[in-house]
């Protein structure tokens, strides 16, 4: 596996999870699932919708193209959707974003292969959260629910052998335990083809011990939620009557009305002027200078909202988004004039990856650099596995007009 990671394209590295042997599992954990594949392998405007008059949709379609083993529409997440639904649908903590078209796809020189080609499209007015989803808000969720992530739970050994090459051996039982990745720097640079160099597998790290059992959210309320699978966001949608962004969407949301910019605030470089958002600052993965006050996570409106007052577009977690991922998806769309509120590809597929089912997360996180992926950009994309969350990954929520 290591020498598979030194061999990826560099436009396809990234802090995810990456399988390259086995297929993921819809109730496994995930970051088992990778140390396995390691160890096998050594604001409103005036025309803004009045909210009584709205009909708001959940995500109970967020699965609706799904792979043989990818969850069906009534199966998306382990809750009883009439069951465990919010109370109340609160929009009073999100912004309207009017529809428009614009030019989805590259932007700035730093863009990656999947980013091309540039294609036109158009999407409808929704709202959207105006920050990442807190663990304050997750706990409301979980307390109301019951509802258990994915990286609480322990994998069963019966079932992941099924998802391997024959004859593979039982990794070590250390690693078929709860828990999840870790981001561990490193006390000197290394080689940025291996990101096994600093990810850390911890037993019994999950949204309420992010760095693992000895830590906790004590004093971290209103920092985005982490640990989070594709999986899970979708239950707390379901919960709360909300659904993720298609891509679209996001990027849409991202780009603030602004046309042909590279950042959600415009053009200047992310490192140029007064911090803008939370990234890497200095030589990654082992020097972070801190320039914008953090070093990992921070708490969500740290830095300046875009022109639409959405907070941390850029950086600070990875967002989740509705789409199956695909590296060729913008070239369908390019061939049409305008696309209408696209819903993504109606399958996955990620070349580096072709064993595992993928969906699209945005935005970047606090370990972006732009030695390494500079993802805080408008049009970036990057490719999880829908059971995965890590250290560095969170979501934010959008309610549809109907």
């Amino acid at each position: 596996m290591f020498q598979y990671f030194r061999n990826m394209p560099e436009e396809r590295k990234s802090s995810q999870a990456v399988r390259a042997s086995i297929r993921p599992l819809q109730h496994l954990l995930p970051s088992v699932c990778l140390a396995f594949s390691l160890y096998a392998c050594t604001g409103s405007t005036s025309d803004t919708p009045s909210i009584a008059d709205e009909r708001m949709t959940c995500c109970s379609g967020e699965a609706e193209r799904p792979l043989p083993y990818a969850p069906r529409d009534n199966e998306t997440v382990a809750l009883d959707s009439t069951a465990h639904r919010s109370p109340v649908i609160d929009t009073l903590s999100m912004v309207w974003i009017p529809g428009g078209a614009f030019m989805m796809g590259a932007e700035g020189k730093l863009a990656r292969k999947d980013e091309f080609p540039k294609h036109r499209v158009a999407v409808d007015g929704f709202w959207m959260d105006r920050h990442e989803v807190t663990n304050a808000e997750f706990r409301t969720f979980v307390e109301a629910t019951s509802y258990v992530t994915i990286a609480e739970k322990a994998p069963d050994w019966e079932e992941l052998k099924t998802q391997v090459p024959p004859g593979t051996p039982k990794p070590h039982d250390s690693l078929l335990v709860a828990g999840s990745l870790v981001f561990s720097p490193t006390e000197e640079q290394v080689n940025l083809n291996d990101f096994s160099q600093w990810w850390r597998w911890q037993p019994g790290a999950n949204w309420r011990h992010p760095e693992g059992p000895n830590s906790n959210l004590e004093g971290k309320e209103d920092y985005p939620v982490v640990h989070i699978a594709w999986y899970d966001a979708v239950a707390y949608c379901q919960w709360a009557g909300k659904s993720l962004p298609t891509e679209a969407e996001w990027e849409w949301a991202a780009r603030g009305g602004l046309d042909d910019n590279t950042y959600p605030w415009g053009m200047e470089h992310i490192d140029m002027g007064e911090a803008k958002a939370n990234s890497w600052q200095g030589s990654f993965p082992y020097d972070n200078t801190q320039n914008d006050g953090f070093y990992g996570t921070a708490p969500v409106k740290s830095f300046a909202p875009n022109a639409y007052g959405l907070y941390d577009m850029a950086g600070n977690v990875w967002e989740w988004c509705q789409d199956w991922y695909h590296p060729e998806y913008y070239g369908q769309l390019a061939k049409n004039n305008l696309s209408q509120n696209p819903l993504g590809p109606d399958s996955s597929f990620d070349p580096n990856d072709p064993y595992a089912i993928k969906k699209v997360q945005r935005g970047g996180s606090f370990l972006c650099n732009d030695s390494y992926c500079s993802s805080y950009r408008v049009s970036a994309r990057m490719s999880g596995s829908p059971d995965t969350g890590l250290s560095h990954n969170g979501f934010r929520c959008i309610i549809r007009k109907n």
